[in-house]
């Protein structure tokens, strides 16, 4: 058997051997407990402080890590917390959040959750988990973090206990030991209880899991949700199983030990499981960039010094971090220690790749993974050439096949041999179900197929390109249009730094595609130029957009990627206020918004003599129109 993935023959030898009889550890617990008992001595995290180049670090071995694991577990189980009881965490990137998620998986269901969601959403994700305990960061001048903990408590009876990270003791600065009492502000509902996270940890056993539990590997170990741009989250179950194997097949596509710089979000699949349980997995060395990670100020300013002072091999990121690191000079000796670069979670633009590559001489591997996969899915395998333009191939033992769309846009019969369909995929790393039965709805194509939503073209060495999203598609006139054929060419503008292409409304042709750019430093192209270049070099005349706005930056979610979602609700704005200008109703402004329980609203405000006619006018666009009085 190959001891590494790096083609597709290898992958096929490797399973020839079931996946029962290769992967041992079938739950993270012992995942952990394995990898930091082999390696007791080695350093496991490295927290950077801030996010200058010589910033201090908080550091912990790995004989650490699995002593903090143990008391979180052990603290849990104290709180009531036992298998299938999840506890919430609203944490940025600290020590503590990785204590925090492994040891909830250890004791119960760990559910990591975006801190920087509404107060209402993160109240919605407990309620739908019924989460019984929240670790939750403590009062911060920067945040409203603990603010949202509190409210959660009082709005859910179920919630028993939060306990609070002290943040000078997340940042190493806290002296004495146990007394210590919460600060800030405290839930009114009587019978929560508010601890001090590390004090209440202390008290606990650091030598094994007190509840001498036996772990099942189809148990839930986790509840991830995505990312609620288009709603209210999902909120998707994944088992020890699902897990465990992705942390065997991330050691499998590379089995080096590595100093892996850490950016991405632990709530998010990609930092907790290639950034999380998979670096680990390996014994490779996590450098966190901040709590706050790429989102910090100044740190991709200083981003080629770190990744320089802790001898750096590799990293993972979005291709807007990518983009954004090509502004940024190297060291004069370069980054001698790098030897390969991860992207997912977007496509990455060619000209991107090619200019990073360029730049730093090193090749960035893109994989394509989602949160019911439990992140990865395909990969160039890092020990290998990857190959342009493509996601990879599958990783071992997930099976992955393309389907045809039938005439109502569903999945159904498999799709010809090079032609683009709808990706599906099985096996033991793809979760089990969504918690809210509702989400479940048509997401299981028949024999198994979970169905991503996402297009796909599979080459015959079995590498995947990845045609966007089958809810991304601009339909004009009942014409098919892949945004990222736009997006592609205007990206290679040698003035162009990032661009996304979104459907507008149109009250004939359905949708029209416009785009959204963003320039390099110091670039001068005006949107007339843009259109030029787009006209002459977009091979489909219907593909062409009607409208291109270049703007500062581009939105994104809490992982780095563009909010298209955002972005069509910019395109609505312009067409609806545009279409009130022309019949002469310029003084009526109108707001989209995107409603979890109606869909897309267009607030409507002006004069109260505009109303009928402006509220006529909106309804004739695929949106719910709402009076809103000045």
């Amino acid at each position: 058997m190959p001891e590494v993935v790096r083609r597709l023959e290898d992958l096929e030898q490797i399973e020839r051997t079931p996946w029962q009889d290769v992967i041992r550890a079938t739950n993270t617990y012992d995942v952990l407990r394995t990898a930091c008992e082999r390696w007791s001595e080695r350093v496991a995290l490295r927290l950077l402080l801030d996010g200058s180049p010589s910033a201090p670090t908080r550091d912990v071995r790995y004989a650490e890590l699995l002593e903090g694991i143990h008391r979180a577990a052990n603290t849990l189980h104290r709180l009531g917390i036992k298998p299938g009881v999840p506890v919430a965490i609203l944490l940025p990137n600290l020590i503590e959040s990785h204590l925090a998620l492994w040891g909830a998986e250890a004791a119960g269901i760990a559910s990591p959750i975006n801190p920087m969601l509404e107060a209402s959403y993160v109240a919605r994700i407990c309620e739908e988990t019924g989460a019984k305990v929240v670790i939750a960061l403590g009062p911060t001048t920067e945040g409203s973090i603990w603010e949202k903990a509190v409210e959660v408590a009082d709005r859910l009876p179920r919630v028993e206990t939060i306990l609070q990270v002290d943040p000078t003791a997340a940042m190493g600065r806290r002296t004495g030991s146990g007394g210590h009492i919460p600060r800030g502000k405290m839930p009114s509902r009587p019978g929560v209880q508010v601890l001090d996270f590390h004090d209440a940890l202390a008290e606990s056993d650091s030598t094994r899991l007190i509840s001498g539990r036996r772990f099942t590997p189809t148990e839930p170990c986790a509840y991830f949700h995505t990312g609620g741009t288009t709603g209210y989250p999902k909120v998707a179950v994944h088992s020890h199983l699902n897990e465990a194997v992705t942390a065997w097949v991330l050691q499998r596509i590379d089995d080096r030990r590595n100093v892996m710089l850490a950016g991405l979000p632990l709530f998010h699949v990609n930092g907790a499981m290639v950034t999380g349980l998979g670096a680990l997995h390996s014994g490779s060395e996590i450098v966190m960039l901040t709590a706050g990670g790429y989102r910090t100020p100044g740190l991709l300013d200083a981003f080629w010094e770190i990744a320089n002072r802790f001898g750096a091999t590799t990293f993972s990121a979005v291709p807007t971090i990518l983009a954004a690191l090509l502004s940024r000079p190297l060291p004069a000796d370069g980054i001698p220690t790098l030897r390969h670069v991860l992207c997912g979670a977007a496509p990455l633009p060619s000209q991107v790749a090619h200019e990073f590559e360029k730049l730093t001489g090193v090749r960035i591997h893109e994989g394509y993974g989602l949160t019911e996969g439990s992140c990865v899915s395909t990969v160039n395998p890092p020990q290998a050439v990857p190959k342009a333009g493509t996601v990879g191939i599958r990783i071992p033992y997930q099976e992955l096949k393309l389907f045809k769309l039938c005439a109502d846009g569903r999945p159904a019969e498999l799709a010809e041999a090079g032609a683009t369909g709808v990706i599906g995929i099985r096996g033991p790393n793809v979760f089990p179900r969504y918690l809210r039965e509702a989400d479940n709805c048509g997401i299981w194509i028949e024999g198994g197929w979970f169905n991503t939503g996402d297009l796909g073209r599979l080459d015959a060495d079995g590498s995947l390109t990845l045609c966007g999203r089958a809810k991304d598609l601009i339909i004009r006139g009942g014409h098919n249009i892949d945004p990222s054929m736009i997006e592609d060419t205007i990206a290679a503008h040698p003035e162009v730094a990032m661009v996304a292409a979104v459907g507008q409304p149109d009250t004939h042709a359905g949708e029209l595609p416009v785009a959204f750019a963003v320039l390099r430093p110091g670039a001068k192209a005006c949107t007339d130029a843009l259109m030029e270049y787009a006209r002459e070099r977009i091979p489909e005349r219907a593909a062409v957009p009607v409208r291109i706005e270049i703007m500062p930056a581009l939105p994104l979610t809490a992982v780095g990627k563009v909010s298209k979602p955002d972005l069509r609700l910019r395109a609505i704005e312009h067409v609806i206020q545009a279409a009130l200008a022309e019949h002469g109703m310029s003084d009526t402004l109108v707001k989209a918004r995107l409603c979890p329980e109606r869909g897309t609203v267009a607030d409507i405000s002006g004069p109260v003599a505009s109303r009928q006619v402006a509220m006529a006018l909106v309804a004739r666009f695929p949106v719910i129109p709402a009076w809103q009085e000045q």
